[in-house]
């Protein structure tokens, strides 16, 4: 546990979910652990029991899914297991997912299909994934790698191997459901008789929804609020000049009114309170970081690639440094729309910022 996270409460300690189980956190809430082939190793998904209008208007009692895992066939093998085991022989009516990267919404379209359930998800990040499972963006792909490129990252075998990863978001999302319930900020979805008030949040997907009920004072936070890393914040090439940093620590205040002893369940790490105290830290962070990046920028022009060891001191990999650019980008750009930085293209097309 670093010295951060002896600011946060672990309510259920080092206890957590065995494979194809689930572990109840709240009164009708439940955690679901799985496997994913990344270094970050898992995501939390969760079963909201419920019940909801049948076609002939009796009522149907099931379960709804909040997030889904990617589309692998060792994600299948652990959803099958859950629903020979968890679902008290009653069926999943509904599926939300908080944003559509690949671990959240996957596995959505199988799903949906399987039981015949619709999916509700915000109608931007909806259209992301239906665009993503297309064609990639952001992640790879010839677009991906001159952006990259464009930033500092022209190192010939990286340059070609982003550009070889046309495949990376469709491998992991080869299709979306044809059909959505929107999901939108300020709005109340009753699940098993409660009402939990969907929360918008920018800057690490277009439009992520995080779902917070009252009731118990549980606050589903998807990748909005992790408690032992900091949320990737990225800019990519679909939306290049954006201020997605700024986006993000705006949108984590919108948290800041909840109740401090919120219980909140993360789609990384565990379920932990202490909302406010992490809010804050994620605050510092970034302001530390910008401040490391701001002093590079005073020594020397810097491009994205340049700051990379200043943002992040252990070697990465190529997929880690995708992700690294993206958010190397984010703090240069936040600088450089409050005017702190400017920056300038240079003859090998590379844009580099320097202090003003």
């Amino acid at each position: 546990m670093n010295a951060l996270e002896h600011q946060l409460q672990y309510t259920f300690g080092d206890q957590m979910p065995a494979p194809g189980t689930t572990m109840e956190v709240a009164p009708g809430v439940r955690w679901i652990r799985m496997a994913l082939p990344f270094a970050l190793d898992h995501i939390n998904l969760w079963l909201l029991r419920d019940s909801l209008d049948g076609p002939d208007g009796t009522r149907i009692q099931g379960w709804t899914v909040v997030d889904c895992c990617i589309t692998h066939d060792e994600s299948k093998a652990q959803w099958e297991t859950i629903f020979a085991t968890q679902l008290e022989g009653l069926p999943i009516l509904r599926v939300i997912v908080t944003h559509m990267h690949p671990d959240h919404i996957g596995l959505a379209h199988w799903l949906c299909a399987r039981w015949n359930a619709p999916l509700w998800i915000s109608a931007t990040d909806y259209n992301a994934a239906r665009l993503g499972s297309q064609s990639t963006t952001g992640f790879g792909g010839a677009s991906a790698a001159d952006f990259f490129a464009s930033h500092g990252l022209i190192d010939p075998e990286s340059v070609e191997k982003i550009r070889g990863r046309a495949s990376y978001y469709p491998s992991m999302v080869p299709d979306v459901p044809r059909s959505f319930r929107r999901l939108q900020d300020g709005q109340a979805v009753t699940i098993g008789g409660r009402a939990w008030r969907c929360i918008a949040g920018y800057g690490h997907a277009p439009e992520h929804m995080a779902l917070y009920c009252d009731e118990l004072q549980v606050l589903i936070s998807g990748d909005m609020m992790l408690p032992r890393i900091s949320t990737n914040v990225s800019v990519y090439d679909v939306e290049p000049e954006s201020n997605a940093l700024a986006s993000f620590l705006e949108s984590i205040d919108r948290f800041a009114p909840l109740p401090a002893d919120t219980l909140t369940l993360p789609s990384h790490g565990k379920p932990f309170r202490g909302l406010h105290a992490r809010i804050a830290q994620l605050h510092a962070h970034h302001r530390d970081r910008l401040a490391e990046v701001l002093d590079a920028c005073r020594a020397a022009p810097q491009s994205a690639a340049d700051v990379l060891p200043v943002l992040f001191k252990r070697k990465l990999d190529l997929h880690q440094t995708t992700f690294a650019m993206g958010e190397s980008v984010a703090h240069l750009h936040l600088m450089w729309f409050d005017g702190r930085l400017r920056r300038e293209r240079g003859p090998d097309g590379v844009w580099r910022f320097s202090a003003v």
